[in-house]
């Protein structure tokens, strides 16, 4: 190995402290998850985990069903990630190989969408699940969030640059239609980029605590992240038992990406060395 190749000592170290710097607090909601409120907040800091742990993970699946409130995050985030994997790859497949009038102004359109931000939404948003009596349905947060102005925008570069348009006029010359195509040609080939998509979609929908809050309101149709508000009176917060929600509700996505970390970043990578 070439001296000019050889990775500095310091280059690690930086890498160590920014991964201590992600990992931190992910390790103090833990240690205060173990902990009371007096103890979190004292001056120097406890960094030591304590004993309460089970005890405030009682608290919380007795406070609150916080059971059902992950199997709905599960549905929901599930679902919406699946839903932009497709849905988005369908439209990008559109914009990118298709030809219509005003495919150009319309896929504008939707990258404008990106600048706009999302609590202008909410009211007419509201108003039309209202109309629509999805209050209080889980089908209120899915819908709204099966297809996103990124996940179309992200996956028709991705077929612009791997689908070439002589592979598109040979399928059409064997008579293919557009929706074989796109199903046995197009979505296979860029499939790391809408797993990665789908991945995006299930965290931000697992994540997202200002519209389930807006049309939940049933106990048994909460969310992970409402259930974790509910942890919490309207004059104190017990940082302890709203910790130990949060760690639960963090522990599915630890899982997840234990599993598929790998294949997201060769996914991310797999559209980085495009073109």
């Amino acid at each position: 190995m070439k001296k000019a190749d050889r990775v500095r000592w310091w280059t690690y170290l930086i890498l160590a402290l920014a991964t201590l710097a992600c990992v931190f607090p992910l390790y103090w909601m833990f240690v205060v998850a173990t902990t009371d409120t007096a103890t979190a907040t004292q001056l120097p800091p406890e960094i030591v985990p304590g004993g309460n742990f089970f005890h405030l993970a009682g608290l919380v699946f007795s406070t609150v069903p916080f059971v059902r409130s992950i199997i709905n995050s599960l549905v929901v985030a599930g679902t919406i990630g699946v839903g932009q994997a497709v849905l988005c790859s369908l439209a990008g497949f559109a914009f990118a190989k298709l030809r219509f009038p005003g495919r150009n102004v319309l896929f504008l359109v939707v990258v404008l969408t990106m600048t706009v931000p999302t609590q202008l939404a909410v009211i007419p948003q509201y108003m039309i699940i209202s109309q629509l009596g999805w209050v209080d349905t889980l089908q209120a947060l899915i819908v709204p969030g099966l297809a996103s102005a990124f996940g179309i925008f992200w996956m028709r570069q991705h077929l612009a640059t791997t689908l070439s348009d002589e592979i598109l006029q040979a399928a059409r010359i064997d008579g293919a239609t557009s929706w074989q195509i796109f199903w046995r040609i197009a979505f296979p080939l860029v499939r790391p980029a809408a797993f990665v998509l789908g991945l995006l979609g299930f965290v931000f929908a697992w994540n997202d605590f200002l519209w389930p809050f807006i049309v939940l309101k049933s106990p048994e149709m909460y969310t992970a992240q409402i259930a974790i508000k509910a942890l919490q009176n309207s004059r104190s917060i017990d940082l302890g038992l709203a910790m130990s929600g949060s760690f639960l509700a963090t522990l599915p996505l630890l899982v997840l990406f234990v599993f598929v970390g790998r294949r997201m970043v060769v996914g991310i990578m797999d559209g980085a060395f495009k073109g």
